[in-house]
């Protein structure tokens, strides 16, 4: 055989009988995923360095295809995240045809909220400003995260600040098309909204640190800043939300999620609420075939 440089097209199909040997047949329509950033630098704020890591899709047939973006924003009680933790759960929505990038905040410990609202709006700016050389489609891109990255994920889409200091990447637009929301920690106006907290709304507190280690029991002003319902009008601008929540979850009452789907259906706005029965805060229940369907369906109708 000549040896050069073969385009794909030109390059003789080894053909030969070969006894044994199983043959199977290929499309190139195939869908693989690369982790193609890593740990990629999106900003900096207040001297921290925020991190995302990207997966990309890709096929033989399109090599140099453009996809649509998913930011998501892995839970962590807004403490530190764990980023590689959800890099295989995700490469699954990757594997459906997103990009998919996983989104550091700045936790509790180096800013309160809402700090880490204000990062994960700019990462999808940089996602968006980084476009190109990402391959994403800047036009369609989707919200996400699961705990307290739902609740980042869900106050992002309230947020629409594009013209503000907050923006660190100026004239870059950081609306999205919809949101998903993993059983977000999304509201903190009962008592039983965190079942297995015994310090839930203490100054020790996931939510009374992320509010500047305050006692949320004394005050409901922050407990209503903190609690997305609560931000929600008929004139509200609001991208199309799908929420996903388990019936046992008992760390994040699926009453949370119950009444933000509420509020949205009373505002007017387009919402769906999955109730996974017998799921707990996270596991394999909330990356099942199944439940791909109705994200992928979601993100797609929300794209068009």
């Amino acid at each position: 055989m000549e040896i050069r440089s073969w385009s794909y097209d030109a390059f003789p199909a080894y053909a030969e009988p070969t006894e044994g040997a199983v043959w199977m047949d290929t499309t190139g329509d195939e869908v693989g995923v690369l982790y193609t950033q890593q740990q990629i630098v999106y900003m900096t704020a207040e001297g921290t360095p925020l991190h995302m890591d990207v997966l990309t899709p890709f096929t033989r047939n399109r090599p140099d295809a453009v996809y649509p973006c998913i930011a998501f924003v892995p839970g962590s009680a807004w403490m530190q995240q764990n980023i590689a933790l959800v890099l295989p759960l995700l490469a699954q929505l990757a594997r459906r045809g997103f990009i998919v990038a996983a989104v550091e905040y700045r936790h509790s410990g180096l800013a309160h909220y809402p700090a880490q609202i204000v990062d994960a709006r700019n990462a999808v700016r940089y996602l968006r400003l980084h476009a190109q050389e990402l391959h994403i489609d800047p036009a369609r891109m989707l919200l996400a995260g699961d705990s307290s990255g739902g609740h980042t994920a869900v106050f992002g889409a309230l947020r629409h600040n594009d013209d503000t200091p907050e923006n660190a990447f100026p004239g870059v637009s950081a609306e999205v098309c919809g949101v998903v929301d993993y059983y977000g920690s999304v509201s903190v106006l009962t008592e039983d909204a965190n079942p297995s907290t015994p310090n839930h709304k203490l100054p020790d507190s996931p939510e009374g640190r992320v509010m500047g280690g305050v006692n949320l029991r004394e005050r409901p002003d922050l407990c209503r800043e903190l609690s997305a319902q609560c931000h929600i009008t008929k004139d509200t601008a609001l991208a199309p939300m799908l929420i996903l929540h388990g019936t046992k979850d008992r760390i994040v009452n699926a009453e949370q999620s119950v009444a933000l789907y509420r509020c949205l259906r009373a505002a007017g706005k387009d919402a769906a609420l999955y109730l996974l029965r017998g799921a707990d805060h996270g596991g394999a229940e909330f990356w099942t075939p199944q439940v791909l369907d109705v994200v992928e369906a979601f993100a797609r109708r929300c794209m068009r």
